[in-house]
Parts: structure tokens; C-alpha cells; sequence
């Protein structure tokens, strides 16, 4: 495990070359976070990287400063353009992300980057490679796509990045990641960043890295130390009302609002619109322009509530965001680290509420083990209740023997139905049935 470098204090420390680093200076950088000051030295000195660094830490320049610095370096006047380094990243808004900041952080330099997604047609993306490009930042599907479609090559990829690491395997793209890296040449810089780093992408890391230096950066005490925290407790169908009043406080500047499932954020935002509430959400099920026309109101501010699922969050990097709101509580702790995260960004402050129903106590309880903290109860909504008893776990094997004695009951019985003459006459037993069968 890598330690960091304490000669590392400024980004001049790191030996970039004048015209990177005046494209950092740009964007506002001049102390690096703990992520990019202990992986960057590793990637510039040709090293296999694990990284794992929550939400907003900069797990972004972490690996795009010293990749197109070596680029920067390896480039060779007059050469044709090829894919020398790939970024795969599981969500398109995530991949959009990453796309603008190597556009922003190598500015200054003559190398091209692009960006390919599904959900849009590919013309305009087949016509951009075609015309050479040296960074390619693809999310899986896309990139098989094209790749059977002979619109591109990966032969002379020499660095290959996995951001986002976890949820690539857990939206199922581990075949994909797998079949894409069989493309990728073995003499190869590989790179996996990910929030948090399961036994599945430890095992998948050992497959695909060579002897890679691991960092680690879990600041989650200190951030959550900046973010005030809080759940209400409240009925199921409550929650919209609970959230509405909420919402009408105008120190809720920007807030982002996490639901479970796709259905559910579109509940939400229903409901917010007959209660004359501006608010957007993105998803999965929504088209391309839609989750960018969304998430672009939000961060011009035309919008102050975005609905969200985890996944289509993944990506979302809106500066100052004021509150998080749980509306449903995720079912993975670190889920919810990364959540409440997303207003802990570059170090600022930030409120996180959560609305927890009776059923959802439980999940409640893991998230505050794994904080080992107590997260403060308010009580003081119209909508606030207390909760007399938990709810007792389901036992299967009571179900299993409720429902066998149910169907105990329905052989006993058997459906009627009335002839013309009114008169009650079984109706068919099932075929399967040994009182139907012919004797």
C-alpha cells in the first residue's frame, strides 16, 4: 500500500511539464488532494494503480493530469493519430464527465480526445474517430459495439483506466470489461479507481494489473464531519409531503434527491410538479439529451431539485450542492457514503437528510454501524412519527408453511358459478386434479 509523499505539497512538486500545468493552474488547482498526490507519481513512473477515494476527491485527475503528461512526452510530430489510452466508465454521464476534464487539463496540448456512449446515434461519434484520436473515454456497450463494426482498434492502446470500478461490476459489465482488455496489448499501463473496492474487483484487479501499487484514501470521517446529518422518520406515503414542506425552506438551495428504482424518481417528480415544484430527474429509461438537459438546469441553477438513482448520479459533479436528500435509503452503506458525499465536494460543508419508514429500519441501522455513529433524529415535521416496535424480520419458513396450509384451503374449496336457471354447479377442477379425472 502506497504511503503519500510528504514532498508533494503543490502541483509544481509533481515535475509537470509548463504547458499541463498551466491548464491546472486554470481550472483552480494548486494544492493536489490526497488521491492525486499519491497516485500521480505512480502513473507518471509507469506503475500499476488501485485507487479508492470516496466522491469529489479528484479520482478524475488522478489519472487524466499524468496520462496526458506521458503522452505529452511519447508524442511524435507528423504521426498518424491512434487510441493510445482508454477510459471506461459505466454511465454515460460519468463518461461525459471525464471526457470534459482531459478537454480541460490538456488544453494546451496537441492531443485529441473524444467521448462514445449508446443512447445517441453513432454517425457523429464513427466520424470524430476517423478522424484520429490519441484518448478515448468509452462506456462498454458502445465500444463493443463499434469494435464489431471494424470502426476502430484498441491495438495500440498503452493505457487502459476502469473509473468507477465497482459499479461497472455491478451493472454487469464485467464480461464486457473482460472481452474489451483481451483487445487491450499486454504491455500496458492499467489503472482501476473505484469508490470502494469489493472482493470482486480485488480478484478481477489481480487478473488484469501487474503488480500494482495500491492507494488508498478514505477520508470519510473527515467528510463526514462536514456534512451535518439527519433522518426523519415517516409513513411510506408521507415521505412526498414530508419532502415538499421541506423544500419550501429556501436555504435548500441545490437538492439532490436519491430514489431506488427508475419509477420511483418519476413518482417524485409527478408529485413534486402537482405541488408546484420545479424538478428534473435522470435515469436509465431517459434518453441521452434528456439526462443532459436535466442535469444542465440543475447546475445553471433553472432547477434547484434533481431526481436521481445511484447509478445515473454516478458522474454528477455539481459544485456547491447544498443538500442530499435520501428519499429512499440505499441498501449498501457505502451507498450512502457516496450519496451524502456529493455535497462534501473539495472539502465543503453540506446537509444530508434521509426519510426512513418503518420497513426501512433496518437498513437504517447499517448505515449507522458502518459510520459507528448515531445519525440525529428530528421530530419536528407534521409529518414525523415514532416507530413502537421494530419490525420483525421475514422468517421463509413461515411463509413457506403459511403458504402451504393457503393451498391446503384452496383444495378444499373450488369456484361457483350459477346457470340460468340460477342454480350453483362446481365449476372444472384443474386437469391436474385427481376428482376431474375420468374413472
Amino acid at each position: 500500500m502506497s504511503n503519500s509523499d510528504p514532498s508533494i505539497q503543490s502541483f509544481d512538486d509533481l515535475s509537470l511539464s509548463e504547458s499541463v500545468m498551466k491548464a491546472v493552474k486554470k481550472v483552480g488547482y494548486e494544492t493536489p488532494s490526497p488521491i492525486q498526490a499519491e497516485s500521480i507519481p505512480h502513473v507518471l513512473n509507469g506503475r500499476d494503480v488501485i485507487g479508492q477515494a470516496q466522491t469529489g476527491t479528484g479520482k478524475t485527475a488522478a489519472f487524466a493530469i499524468p496520462i496526458l503528461q506521458n503522452l505529452f512526452l511519447e508524442k511524435q510530430e507528423n504521426s498518424r493519430r491512434s487510441i493510445k489510452a482508454l477510459v471506461l466508465a459505466p454511465t454515460r454521464e460519468l463518461a461525459l464527465q471525464i471526457y470534459e476534464n482531459f478537454r480541460e487539463y490538456g488544453k494546451n496540448l496537441n492531443i485529441r480526445t473524444t467521448v462514445i456512449y449508446g443512447g445517441v446515434p453513432q454517425a457523429k461519434q464513427v466520424r470524430i474517430l476517423n478522424q484520429g484520436v490519441d484518448i478515448l473515454v468509452a462506456t462498454p456497450g458502445r465500444l463493443l459495439d463499434l469494435i464489431q463494426q471494424r470502426k476502430l482498434t484498441l491495438a495500440n492502446v498503452s493505457y487502459l483506466v476502469l473509473d468507477e470500478a465497482d459499479r461497472m461490476l455491478d451493472m454487469g459489465f464485467v464480461k464486457d470489461v473482460r472481452k474489451i482488455v483481451a483487445m487491450v496489448k499486454h504491455e500496458r499501463q492499467t489503472m482501476f479507481f473505484s469508490a470502494t473496492l469489493p472482493n470482486a474487483i480485488m480478484s478481477l484487479a489481480n487478473e488484469l494489473l501487474y503488480q500494482p501499487v495500491r492507494v488508498m484514501v478514505t477520508p470519510e470521517e473527515e467528510m463526514i464531519d462536514k456534512i451535518i446529518q439527519s433522518v426523519y422518520f415517516v409513513n411510506k406515503k408521507k415521505k412526498i409531503n414530508l419532502l415538499v414542506e421541506l423544500l419550501k425552506n429556501n436555504d435548500l438551495k441545490s437538492v439532490l434527491v436519491f430514489s431506488r428504482t427508475k419509477h420511483g424518481a418519476n413518482s417524485v417528480i409527478k408529485l413534486l410538479e402537482e405541488s408546484h415544484v420545479r424538478a428534473m430527474a435522470i435515469h436509465g429509461n431517459k434518453s441521452q439529451s434528456a439526462r443532459q438537459k436535466a442535469l444542465a438546469a440543475f447546475k445553471a441553477k433553472k432547477i434547484r431539485v434533481l431526481v436521481a438513482t445511484d447509478i445515473a448520479a454516478r458522474g454528477i459533479d455539481v459544485d456547491e450542492l447544498s443538500h442530499v436528500i435520501n428519499f429512499d435509503l440505499p441498501e449498501v452503506p457505502e451507498t450512502y457514503i457516496h450519496r451524502i458525499g456529493r455535497t462534501g465536494r473539495a472539502g465543503l460543508g453540506g446537509f444530508a437528510i434521509s426519510f426512513c419508514s418503518q420497513e426501512q429500519l433496518d437498513l437504517l441501522k447499517d448505515i449507522e454501524k458502518h459510520l459507528k455513529m448515531k445519525i440525529p433524529v428530528v421530530t419536528d415535521s407534521a409529518y414525523s412519527i415514532e416507530f413502537t416496535k421494530e419490525v420483525k424480520p421475514n422468517n421463509k419458513n413461515t411463509s413457506r408453511s403459511n403458504k402451504s396450509s393457503n393451498q391446503g384451503k384452496q383444495q378444499r374449496s373450488y369456484s361457483r358459478k350459477r346457470t340460468k336457471n340460477n342454480k350453483v354447479i362446481p365449476k372444472n377442477f384443474s386437469k391436474h386434479d385427481n376428482r376431474n379425472k375420468k374413472r
